[in-house]
């Protein structure tokens, strides 16, 4: 008799007998992401964005001050041209997102990896912290299951306030509607983890290896945020570089063949700088590097910002300051060793909770 029968044995002992059937034993494993709207086009865009841009971890004025803009002005205008970019990536013989393709992927991929090691004592499912599958679906899903413990992993290896703390954030809104609250951890910034570096460092010296020429400089481009979060204590800048620095190490480069940018800059604030819009034109005009290569250690999957901004806008931008030749190294993805890795990281926060 195997613990989930055990444990549903002992409850329904002593319950009478039209007590409903009760489900225990489980371990859940929910992998979280940013999130994808349903679809490309208006209001499924305007849907995405409002929940997206109206999360106080996201952007922090004052509601008073930022919802009427948001509401009258910037979501009567920014569905079309976020549409737009998303059309261009988006995969119509599935009619889903790139970002939600592949984390269906890696949750397989995840999935058979701790099935293989713990049989059905462990349920691996994902959720999106914008949009659909909703994180109060999934827990609510895990919990009817039989999860009396669930690990919550955002897949966010820098740690910053508006993607790990806001993940987590609904999250925990999800366990305050459980009448029965499974047991709760969630996996903390894995920035400097062993197998996520090498993970990184092989796809780099792979994309290099299949080029004809070497490239000149490699952009490590994060996802930027205003530069007063860094101020106010958020740590994903140090984050950030502490990744730049252990990834050059296990390339064994010089600190002149790589530099650390920011993309995807919003609003009227400073942020983190360089920008690398900015820097990549910058490299080609006052530098004359005409080759370059950018990778994006701080997504755990392709997704808009780097399929569309970084391989179409600040390509463009490179290649209308004079650069030649371009080359975008894609996320680790499904990849089995990033695969590896993401498992090596849950099995470390499972702890006791599995065999």
């Amino acid at each position: 008799m195997d613990q989930t029968t055990m444990n549903d044995t002992a409850i329904l002992a002593h319950a009478p007998k039209d007590h409903p059937t009760v489900s225990r034993g489980k371990t859940g494993i929910l992998l979280a992401n940013l999130g994808t709207p349903d679809d490309y086009t208006y209001w499924p865009m305007r849907r995405y964005l409002n929940e997206f841009l109206s999360d106080k971890r996201v952007i922090d004025y004052p509601w008073w001050k930022w919802q009427p803009l948001l509401q009258l002005i910037i979501l009567t205008k920014r569905p079309f041209s976020s549409g737009k970019a998303y059309e261009s990536i988006w995969d119509k013989e599935r009619g889903e997102s790139p970002l939600m393709v592949i984390t269906k992927a890696q949750s397989a991929a995840i999935s058979e990896q701790m099935n293989a090691r713990h049989g059905d004592k462990v349920m691996v499912d994902f959720c999106m912290r914008y949009g659909n599958p909703a994180t109060t679906t999934k827990v609510r899903e895990m919990v009817a299951a039989g999860c009396e413990r669930i690990l919550f992993f955002p897949l966010y290896p820098q740690y910053a306030g508006a993607t790990t703390a806001t993940a987590n954030d609904q999250f925990f809104r999800a366990l305050m509607e459980e009448k029965w609250q499974p047991a709760a951890r969630t996996v903390p910034s894995y920035c400097d983890d062993s197998a996520y570096i090498d993970a990184l460092a092989s796809s780099i010296e792979k994309a290099y290896a299949a080029q004809d020429k070497r490239p000149e400089l490699l952009v490590v481009s994060y996802h930027g945020m205003p530069q007063r979060y860094l101020l106010e204590g958020d740590p994903y800048h140090c984050q950030c570089q502490k990744t730049t620095r252990l990834l050059r190490e296990r390339l064994g480069w010089d600190k002149t063949e790589l530099r650390t940018t920011f993309q995807s800059q919003f609003g009227p604030e400073e942020w983190l700088q360089p920008y690398t819009v900015e820097e990549v034109a910058r490299v080609a005009k006052e530098e004359g590097k005409k080759s370059i290569a950018v990778v994006a250690p701080a997504f755990s999957a392709d997704c808009i910002e780097t399929l569309e901004e970084i391989n179409e806008e600040i390509k463009e931008s490179f290649e209308e300051a004079g650069g030649e030749d371009f080359l975008y190294i894609p996320c680790l993805n499904d990849d089995v060793a990033h695969i590896d890795a993401l498992c090596q990281i849950i099995g470390r926060n499972l702890g006791d909770w599995v065999a």
